[in-house]
């Protein structure tokens, strides 16, 4: 049976994630297999696998990092919140339907035996299982029938290390206040904690610790520094949307929309030395940028209305009537049409009218396709048609198809990997406005470097030294210099003691 160390945390966005993606990588270096887990977690960033299922792409960052191909058996449980009360219900990689919060928290306790399969699926195969907790375990309203935090590590009998932010000061208080609200039961799992994201001078920090020691009587593990990685973040709580960088060559603009889903799209380009990439909410932030971009959405239409209703829509086309780049991708893709309609109710009855920037008619239906695909551009035309036959590969999650106008131009031609079949016809484009349902379509080498390139071009600047961004390559440096980070700033050979130990 595999050894288990699950990492919770005092709050949403201390770090859990990167610690476990840290762990992962620490321990597949030490030349041990191993694998992430979450049993639910919820998230609009989500990723489709090789076989077609669907899950939550912090337990695809950590897989990478671990070295290991991402299965959906890895995040059993993924919640899409489709508004501030209910949401999307993927099991298993498989949509299950739309529920409140209060119906799904009446029927958490079925999905019990799910988590343990797929836990146990994982404990077959592999050394080490890294678990990652969600939000806190002391939200004393959510602990009855818990299957995510102390509910999970008493299934796995995982050893716990409890992880408080001090960059938003107060750690002590939430480490500490987070120990003393669990059960004496509870408080046996957590075998000791760390603190992240620390700016400053550790000695400084001694005698905090001592302390905390001293009356938690469970010992501080590392102190792990903050540290500045580009590594894919899971959820809005992203540092990327606030992020203020120095004016770039090329301005790209990316909607934050309130319901914005799989913004890794874009991660590309912030990885560019030419490119400023700033996520914009209001119309007055948009200015003039060189491209704009329409990311995924969970709420299509109610994001487009949204966008309608606060005047960006009428900036982005304004934009576009001056010959701006602009491209969607996915939801953003059908907002971009003449209409989109939801005849089933998925997210708001009825027909409503598209940005008209492309003659395409999405029609929302309950089967969500899922696929992951590989293709190339077709004759692309435009300020991005140096793009001509580049080619891609990334994924497909959306609920909707839309039908095509006349001679509307394509975009790509891709095909399923999972079959063997002909290429099919994705996206379209018109003048400088193009859309795609294929997430990731930005990350194959020569895509970012041939846009980038052609805008600077157009703007009479030197393009020559522009280069291909091998995204793989630089992920893999990013995850070893985690790992680095984290080895250096904690105990190892106490945190691998407790796992051999393990639970009693």
């Amino acid at each position: 049976m595999a050894k288990s160390i699950m990492i919770q945390g005092t709050m949403s966005n201390v770090g859990k994630s990167l610690l476990v993606g840290a762990l992962c990588r620490i321990f597949h270096q030490d030349g041990y297999k191993t694998a992430p887990f979450k049993s639910q977690n919820m998230a609009l960033n989500s990723y489709i696998t090789k076989e077609g299922l669907e899950m939550g792409r912090a337990q695809v960052m950590q897989a990478e990092a671990a070295g290991i191909e991402p299965s959906a058996v890895m995040n059993p449980i993924l919640l899409k919140p489709t508004n501030d009360t209910g949401s999307q219900i993927i099991i298993n990689g498989e949509v299950v339907g739309t529920m409140s919060a209060v119906e799904y928290y009446q029927k958490k306790k079925q999905f019990v035996p799910m988590i343990l399969d797929a836990y146990h699926k994982l404990e077959e195969q592999y050394d080490i299982i890294v678990i990652e907790g969600a939000g806190s375990p002391a939200e004393i309203n959510l602990k009855e029938h818990d299957i995510v935090n102390m509910g999970m590590a008493k299934m796995a009998k995982a050893p716990v290390l409890l992880a408080g932010d001090i960059d938003r000061g107060g750690v002590f208080a939430q480490l500490l206040g987070t120990i003393s609200l669990l059960t004496k039961e509870e408080q046996c799992y957590v075998k000791g904690m760390v603190i992240n994201k620390f700016r400053g001078d550790k000695k400084i920090l001694q005698p905090g610790i001592d302390m905390l020691e001293e009356r938690a009587k469970i010992p501080v593990l590392g102190v792990v520094p903050y540290l500045y990685l580009d590594i894919d973040d899971e959820d809005s709580l992203s540092g990327r949307f606030a992020k203020k960088e120095t004016a770039g060559l090329v301005d790209i603009v990316v909607i934050r929309v309130p319901r914005i889903s799989n913004f890794t799209d874009f991660n590309v380009f912030e990885c560019m030395d030419e490119v400023s990439l700033r996520y914009v909410s209001t119309a007055e932030q948009l200015g003039n940028p060189d491209m704009i971009l329409l990311p995924g959405s969970k709420n299509t239409i109610g994001d487009l209305l949204w966008m309608r209703q606060n005047g960006m829509e009428a900036r982005i086309l304004q934009q576009a009537k001056a010959g701006r780049i602009i491209f969607g991708v996915c939801g953003g893709y059908q907002m971009l049409g003449e209409t989109i309609s939801d005849p089933e109710g998925l997210e708001q009855r009825g027909t409503v009218r598209g940005m008209g920037l492309l003659p395409i008619h999405t029609i929302f239906q309950t089967e969500k396709a899922r696929r992951r695909v590989t293709g190339h551009f077709g004759k692309i035309e435009g300020k991005l048609k140096s793009l001509s036959g580049v080619q891609v590969e990334g994924y497909e999650i959306h609920m909707g198809t839309s039908q095509r106008n006349g001679s509307v131009k394509e975009l790509t031609r891709v095909v399923n990997t999972l079959e063997n079949g002909e290429e099919k016809i994705d996206g379209a484009q018109e003048e400088n406005v193009y859309g795609s349902y294929v997430h990731g379509i930005f990350d194959a080498p020569e895509v970012a470097k041939t846009i980038v390139a052609e805008i600077l071009k157009e703007k009479g600047l030197d393009s020559s030294k522009v280069t291909s961004f091998h995204r793989k390559e630089y992920k893999e440096s990013q995850y070893d210099a985690l790992a680095d980070a984290v080895r250096s700033s904690c105990h190892m050979e106490q945190i691998y003691r407790i796992m051999d130990k393990g639970i009693t």
